[in-house]
């Protein structure tokens, strides 16, 4: 199955040209519209594969659009600009755009610019994949730290108050936690806090 496609173009003879490439290339067109907030609409809606947004277009613009777009859903937007508009390309990108292409375009460039927009969101989306797996490594690890740090100053407690052997103020902190269920760090915390006797 191809994969799916909103089109937002105000002109209606590229959007009709748009379409008639996509469909020949194997595309499929889901959704079609001439103004901005229509295109976030639609995208919402139909949660397509791509979108393929003009700069400008009643409504909002094809850039808010596409940081509506991104913003919410996940979507790799490809837009068009006309060739006049080149340093729209930096706000684009800005907005979260993973590709454009320059208008009027050729037929054989419309599909290497999906591709590449398509290939630009995936390493994108696998870059925040690992950021997010990273972060939660970094705060377990954080956890695991602030843990040691809050048993070992518990186990001082408990062998300076109470004569414990070192081997016996942690077996005493591991099977409290065990016994009640509950995290290391919390009894330990407990006995810094004298609320907690062996």
């Amino acid at each position: 199955m191809g994969r799916r496609v909103v089109i937002a173009e105000d002109e209606a003879i590229i959007r009709l040209d748009l379409k008639e490439i996509l469909e020949a290339e194997g595309y499929e067109v889901v959704g079609e519209t001439g103004r901005g907030d229509e295109a976030v609409e639609l995208t919402t809606r139909l949660q397509p594969d791509l979108a393929i947004l003009d700069v400008k277009m009643p409504g909002i613009d094809g850039i808010e659009a596409a940081r509506q777009i991104t913003a919410q859903l996940r979507v790799p937007v490809l837009i068009l600009t006309a060739f006049s508009q080149r340093n729209l390309i930096e706000e684009a990108r800005d907005a979260g755009v993973a590709a454009y292409l320059v208008k009027p375009f050729q037929r054989g460039e419309l599909v290497p610019a999906i591709e590449v927009a398509l290939a630009r969101f995936e390493e994108l989306r696998a870059i925040e994949e690992e950021h997010a797996r990273l972060s939660e490594e970094v705060a377990n690890l954080e956890d695991k730290l602030e843990t040691r740090r809050l048993v070992d100053r518990a186990k001082g407690v408990l062998m300076d108050q109470y004569g414990l052997a070192e081997s016996d103020a942690f077996g005493f902190v591991q099977r409290t936690a065990m016994a009640r269920r509950t995290r290391m760090a919390t009894v330990a915390q407990e006995v810094l806090d004298g609320s907690l006797k062996p």
